[in-house]
């Protein structure tokens, strides 16, 4: 259910999430639930690469997608019952494990959020879940999971790739896009524990149901309406 919100808050005028399949799974023992999204974001680029980048190349898969030879991006993620402590998830080659960079992000760590996109009633380290009990999250919130293993847990794993083939500039556009994908994963999860009361009890018939309503709702809204949601900050 957050992650519809979401969806809805970031889609119209032409732009937003278009999604294409929403399924569930089951691949070599693990099971889960597949999707393809399709980003349509324009607006949510900086002008000089709106200036240079070729027509249509502004539209973003996520899920292993080829795009083009000069101009790509895949997001990929895995979620483990865990804290973090799996290296590797992805099970890259030694050569590109070696070439990634890690950047844990703690959803209770005000500091890592991004000026102005800041609220209190999506802040962890305030928020209380009346249905669960859990929260607020304090400096110390992964320690006190590790001394109790019988508490609930979950890792978002995010390998984001990045390649943008134009001299002068590749650095400053591949730096720029991790850097917002940071923020928007950031913000999701940061949502996401505040809003569980709105989701904890639903059964997976539930969300997949209300999943296929959303598909349908976002394909309407992002032809209709102005541009909504995060816009890119000018460097």
């Amino acid at each position: 259910m957050n992650n519809q919100i979401t969806l809805k808050n970031e889609t119209g005028g032409g732009e937003g999430i278009e999604v294409l399949k929403n399924e569930p799974y089951e691949k070599d023992g693990e099971r889960g639930q597949y999707t393809h999204k399709i980003y349509h974001l324009k607006s949510k680029v900086p002008g000089f690469v709106r200036m240079i980048a070729p027509e249509g190349s502004l539209v973003f898969h996520e899920k292993n997608e080829y795009m083009k030879d000069d101009f790509f991006i895949k997001i990929e993620t895995w979620h483990k019952p865990d804290l973090g402590t799996i290296e590797n998830v992805h099970k890259l080659d030694s050569s590109t494990w070696n070439s990634v960079e890690v950047m844990p992000i703690d959803i209770a760590d005000r500091a890592q959020v991004a000026p102005g996109d800041y609220k209190t009633d999506e802040d962890p380290a305030l928020f209380k879940s009346a249905k669960t009990g859990r929260g607020p999250l304090g400096p110390h919130w992964k320690k006190e999971l590790v001394s109790n293993p019988e508490s609930p847990r979950m890792c978002a794993y995010k390998l984001v790739t990045v390649k943008f083939r134009w001299w002068g500039l590749q650095n400053k556009v591949e730096n720029f896009i991790h850097k917002q994908e940071k923020r928007i994963f950031t913000n999701f999860h940061r949502q996401l524990f505040c809003w569980i009361d709105k989701w904890v009890e639903l059964s997976m018939e539930d969300i997949r149901r209300m999943e296929d309503d959303t598909q349908k709702e976002l394909e309407e809204m992002r032809k209709r309406g102005s541009v909504r949601g995060t816009k890119a900050a000018e460097d």
